[in-house]
Parts: structure tokens; C-alpha cells; sequence
């Protein structure tokens, strides 16, 4: 058992380098600078409700907060006609006021899948910050701490204290991270778990790990109230499948590896070309694309029993559809409108194809790869829809920072996605508040807009239920009376611990960052292989 397990922790040391490549710390975000607030008393005037709960729009209403709380929600009209002032709060010289008439107002939005960035992707967390809050997110859970556990939790600590303009951080710590050497047995797993408790981690991100140390991880962590989340490495997932995590006490799977392993009926391994080598990027992604057309078909028995199982089980789906999405259309992630503005020198080279970098795998990516991938993608929406509509839990992940996903906008992205699953736009708010305040144990804080909780909200200026595009930073396209294209939406405002931030401003700042690099390296975004 050393033997393998020490074996098992050096290929794990090495995911962590050649994966994500993000061993080195990035730059710390400044002390805040943005964002007004927070205030005794905020009120939002004359917005329409979505309070994430899953019930439909209401609204005119005004929202009165109170030191940071949710202190009342009352309906002041009906729509078509005048405001009733007579039922309208009160607002004194030193309340802070938002005349929100037209505009849509959400809960804040959870990541459940968010990486701050590290020096290979050259992003100092203030713009990674910046841009996760220009689109209304208002919490993050960071799987992995790439970066060290000590400057996540730090992060984490300045965030709770509002020091720094950022979303709440919880921090699942990468397994084994921080040990002094390799962890070979259950009582060492078990010391490291409640090592990282002692130091204010909220949870552990697995790859996978010989069984008797994974269970007694996942079981040391469940006693101590810790989450568990797993990433079921390719290099490891014969051992243990998603059903397989799931029935030890997982709490929530990301990504979706591991969930068509658990549903093979006639192998027990993936189908790999006998040249495969899991170190070339190509031959990972690739291979992946076919991995849902080898499990059961969908409503087979085997498909249905490892569903309900997986439901009786209570495991969270967190599939991160987004960040495989230029798999079935690179050329669309690759184009996509934001990235001239926004996205940094530093991140589009680690985006180019690459040998090396983890996520570049357009070494030889055409159209058998993204037809592949889109059958790959129907298959894996089914269950994840069907999951959901028989009553698991599924939340929204990005992974930005990797496959042409930028942080902020790959989140929106993901909502999309979310909709071609079969979602409808409330339970997509739905599974990016409460079902996600749930998975981290803070639904009575957060999660939805009731009195009471704490105010983390999103203000837009456009309805998002009828196209979520007008969540993006860029807003949605329409044509004016004069058949002119416009820009519509946009986050207008974004809430978090009662601080109010202009959304509009967030993106300017990364703009002004984007630009000054730019400026500095005589940096010119162009597409690779080609001069402009």
C-alpha cells in the first residue's frame, strides 16, 4: 500500500504542475478602492423580484436593507400602472437610495467552480476579482488553492472583512497540499483533514486517491462539517467511480468524469487508443469527447438505477459545461467578442495551443473532434437535466481561466448551457443561489432574497429570463427604433455584503489593465498561426 500510495501522490504532485500549472502564487489583490458602501439603510426602488427560491417574477417592489440585512420586501404597484407612494418605505437624507424602476433584482450568483488564476495564466487576482463581480458573482468556491493554501485563505480572510473588492471565497484545498510528505495511510489522511479545518479551509478537492485513503478522508471531513468535491481523474477513476465516491460520502462532483464510468455495461475501463497518453493534451480532450456514447443508453436500467442511486446518495452535480465548450466549436470560444477588451496578453498565450499547457490541446482539432464532442455534450445534458428534474442538485461552475473562458463571462456562458440542458431561467437561478448556498452550508445567509438574509444581490437592467445574454458585460444586441444596433443590459449593479459596486466601472478598471499590458508588451491580440 506505501508503495502504490506514494506512487499515487507523486502523480498527483505532477496533475498539479503539468494540469493547471499554476504552482507559483499570483499577485494579491489591493486594498479596495471600489464599491459604495455598506450602508444603515440601502433601498432598491421599484425593481422586479427574482428571489431565487424558484418562484416567478414579482414586482414593482422595494427592498429596504438595514446593516447588511434584508429588513423588508414590499410590493408597491402592479404592473401598467402609477407607483403607490403611499405603500413605499421612507428614505431619510442618509439613506443610501437605487431607483430601480425597470430593472430586474436577483440574488448574488455562486461559482461553484472558480480558479483565482496563477502565473502561467498572469493574472493578478484584482482583475480575476473585478471581472467575477461585474457579472454578479458574489461567491466563489476555489477548488484547489493552486496558488498555496495560505494565500487562499488569506484571500478569503480580506474578503470577509471587505478589504479587498472581491466575491466570498470558499476554500476547498487541494488533497495533500500543505503535507510534509506523502499521505500513505487513512491516519495520515485524517491528520491532514483536520489540519486544513484547524486552519479555516471549507473543503477538500480530490483528484481521486487509493480507496482506504480516500474514504477515510471523505469520512474524517463529513464528521467535521468539511465539503468534499472530486475531479475523477482519468489516471485514477477505474478505482473509483462517481457512484463509487458517492456511496463513500462525496458531497459533490465537478465536472462530470467518473459519472459514465459508473455506467458501463460491457467494460469497465474507457476505450482508449492504444497510442493514448494521458500527458498529451489532445489525446485527453479527444478521448473524452467519446466517453458518454460508451456508457448506458439514456432510461436504460443501468442508467436509471446509477441516477436514482446517486440521488438517495445526495451527491451534487457540478458540471462545469462551459469549460468544454470550444470542444464542439473552437472557433466560437476563440472569437468570442469580450476577449479584445478584456481578456490579458498573458491569458491569450496560455490559451494558444500549446504541448504543454493544460486545456491548449489544438494540436490537431477539426470537425470529427467537435462532432464527437456535440453527441458527447446531448448525452451528458440529458442526465444532468434529468438529474435535476428528479430532484438532485445541481449547481453552476465556470473553470474559467482555461479554453478560451474568461473569467465573469464563461459564468454566463455556463447559464446558456444550463438552457439548452433543458433549465428553465428560474431553476437556472435557482442551481447559481440556493441549490449552491446549500452545498456550502450557508442557505440561511444566503442564497435567495428573503428577509432576513444577508444582502448579496444582482441589479440588471433588462430582463434575464427572457435572454440571459443581457447578463453578459458586453449586454445583448438589439436594433432601435432608428434600425440601429444597441447594446442592452449589462450588470448594472452588483451587491455584496450591502456594498454596492458599479458593474459598468469593474469592467472599465480590467479594461484599463487589459490596455495598459497591452501597451507595455506591444501586445496585439491575433489568432494563432495566422498575422492578424
Amino acid at each position: 500500500m506505501k508503495s502504490s500510495s506514494k506512487f499515487f501522490t507523486a502523480l498527483i504532485s505532477f496533475l498539479f504542475v503539468f494540469s493547471f500549472s499554476t504552482s507559483a502564487q499570483i499577485q494579491e489583490a489591493p486594498e479596495r478602492s471600489t464599491g459604495e458602501g455598506p450602508f444603515e439603510r440601502l433601498i432598491i426602488r421599484g425593481v422586479m423580484l427574482v428571489d431565487g427560491t424558484g418562484s416567478p417574477p414579482m414586482g414593482p417592489v422595494d427592498v429596504v436593507v438595514e446593516d447588511n440585512k434584508i429588513a423588508s420586501i414590499q410590493t408597491v404597484g402592479y404592473p401598467g400602472l402609477p407607483i403607490n407612494e403611499e405603500r413605499r418605505p421612507e428614505a431619510d437624507a442618509n439613506d443610501k437610495v437605487i431607483e430601480a424602476r425597470g430593472m430586474y433584482l436577483l440574488p448574488g450568483f455562486f461559482d461553484m467552480h472558480a480558479h483565482t488564476g496563477g502565473s502561467a495564466q498572469g493574472t493578478p487576482a484584482e482583475y480575476v476579482y473585478k471581472l467575477w463581480l461585474a457579472h454578479g458573482i458574489t461567491s466563489v468556491r476555489e477548488p484547489g488553492s493552486f496558488n498555496g493554501m495560505d494565500w487562499t485563505l488569506r484571500q478569503k480572510e480580506r474578503s470577509k472583512n471587505n478589504e479587498i473588492a472581491a466575491p466570498r471565497i470558499h476554500s476547498y484545498i487541494g488533497f495533500g497540499m500543505n503535507n510534509d510528505g506523502s499521505i500513505t495511510s487513512p491516519e495520515e489522511a485524517r491528520d491532514w483533514v483536520q489540519m486544513i479545518d484547524d486552519k479555516g479551509a471549507d473543503g477538500i478537492k480530490f483528484f481521486g486517491a487509493p480507496r482506504p485513503i480516500y474514504a477515510a478522508a471523505i469520512d474524517e471531513a463529513n464528521k467535521r462539517g468539511l465539503g468534499t468535491m472530486t475531479h475523477h481523474a482519468q489516471t485514477r477513476v477505474v478505482y473509483n467511480n462517481a457512484l463509487e465516491s458517492a456511496r463513500l460520502g462525496l458531497t459533490s462532483i465537478t465536472h462530470w468524469y467518473g459519472i459514465p464510468e459508473s455506467m458501463f455495461t460491457d467494460q469497465v475501463i474507457q476505450d482508449y487508443p492504444l497510442d493514448y497518453n494521458y500527458n498529451n493534451e489532445q489525446h485527453r480532450f479527444e478521448e473524452a469527447g467519446k466517453l458518454w456514447k460508451q456508457a448506458a443508453k439514456p432510461y436504460s436500467n443501468k442508467w436509471n438505477s446509477v441516477m436514482n442511486e446517486m440521488l438517495k446518495l445526495d451527491i451534487t452535480l457540478n458540471p462545469t459545461f462551459t469549460i468544454y465548450e470550444a470542444s464542439r466549436d473552437l472557433s466560437a470560444q476563440r472569437r468570442a467578442e469580450w476577449h479584445e477588451k478584456y481578456t490579458l496578453p498573458s491569458l491569450w498565450e496560455f490559451y494558444k495551443p500549446s504541448k504543454k499547457s493544460h486545456g491548449s490541446y489544438w494540436l490537431n482539432w477539426g470537425t470529427e473532434q467537435e462532432v464527437a464532442w456535440k453527441e458527447n455534450f446531448r448525452l451528458w445534458m440529458e442526465f444532468v437535466n434529468e438529474f435535476k428534474n428528479r430532484g438532485g442538485r445541481v449547481t453552476l461552475g465556470s473553470d474559467a481561466g482555461y479554453i478560451y473562458k474568461l473569467y465573469g463571462f464563461g459564468y454566463i456562458q455556463e447559464m446558456e448551457l444550463f438552457r439548452e440542458a433543458g433549465f428553465h431561467p428560474l431553476e437556472i437561478f435557482q442551481s447559481a443561489s440556493l441549490k449552491a448556498a446549500e452545498v456550502l452550508g450557508v442557505d440561511d445567509k444566503l442564497g435567495t432574497i428573503e428577509e432576513g438574509k444577508l444582502a448579496d444581490m444582482v441589479i440588471v437592467d433588462a430582463n434575464p429570463l427572457a435572454n440571459l445574454k443581457v447578463l453578459y458585460g458586453t449586454g445583448a444586441i438589439q436594433v432601435n427604433d432608428e434600425n440601429k444596433p444597441v447594446r442592452v443590459g449589462g450588470i448594472k449593479y452588483t451587491i455584496k455584503d450591502g456594498i454596492v459596486y458599479d458593474a459598468k466601472a469593474l469592467l472599465e478598471d480590467v479594461a484599463e489593465m487589459v490596455e495598459q499590458s497591452k501597451q507595455e508588451k506591444d501586445y496585439e491580440i491575433t489568432q494563432p498561426g495566422l498575422d492578424y
